[in-house]
């Protein structure tokens, strides 16, 4: 069983992207070179702001369905706290 990624990225415009992958520094390489989604070709990348590693890719799939559903301003709540250096949210939290 490999590792599976939820990833949101944050981008030149102000814009946010999230993806799901297996090697997510390989992945924003893949993005910022413009070899990513067409999305990311249009509004180039600035960082990986958020990480999340699943267990499976089920599990993975889910939570990346819930975070592209996510307001704009969840996702920037969730990209501070991971900044802050805050802890690990429970799994009600993350998917409310």
């Amino acid at each position: 069983m490999g590792r599976y990624y939820c990833y949101i990225l944050e981008c030149t415009d102000g814009s946010l992207y999230t993806g799901l992958t297996t090697d997510p520094e390989r992945r924003l390489q893949q993005h910022t070179s413009g070899r990513g989604a067409r999305y990311t070709r249009a509004h180039p990348p600035v960082s990986l702001a958020v990480v999340e590693e699943h267990p499976d890719l089920v599990t993975a799939m889910r939570r990346e369905r819930a975070l592209k559903a996510m307001p704009r301003r969840r996702k920037l709540e969730l990209i501070r706290l991971r900044q802050v250096g805050a802890g690990p949210e429970t799994e009600k939290e993350e998917h409310a």
